[in-house]
């Protein structure tokens, strides 16, 4: 398969990452979308696209693009991009179920010559030692000879319009010489800021594992040092104003670091670092440490309504989002839900309020059901969590305006003044 003209692709799983990837594919080559969600297809045959990642008019520009349940309408493409999730179970541990079955229907229609590339996050090494095993063992073909690998890392920022699939440079990796040219030339038709060709796959798969990993440590540091300030009265934010106007300080800021992607990714790097008999310290201290914001995040509400002699038990909470991030309808691994679960554990009611989410999908996933809107004088505490448009165009009036007479108003994102909260993080 040394022509390009030649490459049809199949891109299994269509969610956040693996939609984006092919409408732009779309555009350059024979693409089959392919997701096991029948609701999930139908809804993109009819051009709409609940993740908001692409619109109806983007759909309908990609015109070699088709979307499919049936495994015989896969069958027909001989470039295979696996984009599905990498999750954590509730034991922090990696969770390979959706790429090892997605790895098993690809091989039930794997034929000599294919290519099959992984996009979803792993540790170093899992390419090639957990998923190629599956696609030899139920394919009965052999690893570099009847068919072969790449890995090429997604870089997808969920809600992001500006930093999109084709203007983020792309790693590829090949389980070949030859096959490494020809990946990053098909991913070259895509991305006009050009590709970073990885010496092999490992060295891919690590690259992509410590970019979250990086940011992970690093908002744990400033989290760890808002914990401090907190304690001696000294405001974060002023006082990471301050230190930014050096050239070279790192602008991170407190918060919650939940998602796809931050929150997770590094479990998958010290599982593995685990195995091979090393135990990460600066990692996995990162890790618990904002693991744990949350809690101190309602627990910090809780002390100043007691402050105000406030009475907890019984008191009603308005959470203002519920999304990981700002201006996305993304619930994956949100830690807002760990403020909910801390605030209950205290018998206290809480409303969520998310213009963004789908109720449905925030009640499978979390058993929440978000109100429609607030009402005025309701709330003993209000927590600003996620910094929507739509939060961001309130003003503090309004948003006071939810509480009763004594409220705690908490802005965990430093949208309002530094005056106009009660609490910042």
């Amino acid at each position: 398969m040394n022509n390009l003209s030649s490459i049809k692709i199949g891109v299994i799983g269509l969610g956040y990452v693996g939609l984006p990837l092919a409408v732009e594919f779309g555009k350059k080559f024979d693409v089959v979308g392919f997701d096991i969600n029948q609701t999930r297809i139908n809804d993109l045959q009819n051009g709409i696209d609940h993740t908001l990642e692409v619109s109806t008019e983007e759909l309908k520009a990609s015109p070699r693009l088709s979307f499919s349940f049936d495994l015989n309408q896969l069958a027909t493409c001989n470039f295979y991009i696996v984009t599905v999730p990498t999750p954590i179970d509730d034991y922090k541990q990696p969770d390979l179920t959706p790429l090892v079955k997605a790895s098993e229907t690809i091989a039930k229609v794997l034929k000599k010559g294919d290519i099959v590339v992984y996009e979803s996050t792993v540790y170093p090494g899992a390419t090639e030692e957990d998923c190629i095993p599956v696609l030899e063992k139920n394919s009965g073909l052999k690893f570099n000879q009847d068919f072969f690998a790449g890995y090429s890392p997604e870089r997808i920022n969920p809600g992001d319009k500006e930093h999109r699939v084709t203007n983020i440079k792309k790693i590829t990796s090949g389980s070949t010489l030859e096959i490494a040219d020809l990946v990053d030339a098909v991913y070259n038709q895509i991305i006009t800021v050009g590709t970073h060709k990885a010496s092999s796959i490992k060295v891919a798969e690590a690259a992509k594992v410590i970019e979250n990993t990086q940011r992970d440590v690093n908002i744990a540091l400033i989290n760890e040092l808002a914990l401090i300030f907190n304690k001696m009265g000294i405001d974060t934010e002023e006082v990471l104003k301050a230190a930014g106007t050096k050239w070279n300080f790192l602008p991170f800021r407190p918060g919650l670091v939940g998602g796809h992607c931050i929150g997770v990714d590094p479990y998958y790097l010290t599982h593995k670092a685990q195995s091979i008999g090393y135990h990460p310290e600066i990692i996995l201290a990162g890790r618990r440490l904002n693991d744990n914001m949350g809690a101190y995040v309602a627990n910090q509400l809780v002390k100043a309504m007691l402050k105000k002699r406030m009475v907890v038990d019984g008191a009603k909470v308005l959470v203002m989002g519920l999304t990981f991030k700002e201006n996305c309808p993304d619930l994956r691994n949100t830690k807002i839900v760990d403020i909910v679960a801390e605030l209950k554990d205290y018998n206290i009611q809480v409303d969520v309020y998310d213009p963004w989410v789908n109720a449905s999908e925030a009640k499978h996933e979390y058993g929440l059901q978000p109100i429609g809107a607030p009402e005025a004088g309701q709330y003993d505490g209000i927590i600003l969590a996620v910094a929507h448009e739509q939060f961001k165009a309130l003003n503090t009036e309004q948003i006071r305006a939810w509480g009763r007479e004594a409220h705690v108003l908490y802005d965990l994102k430093y949208v309002l003044d530094k005056d106009a909260s009660d609490l910042r993080l």
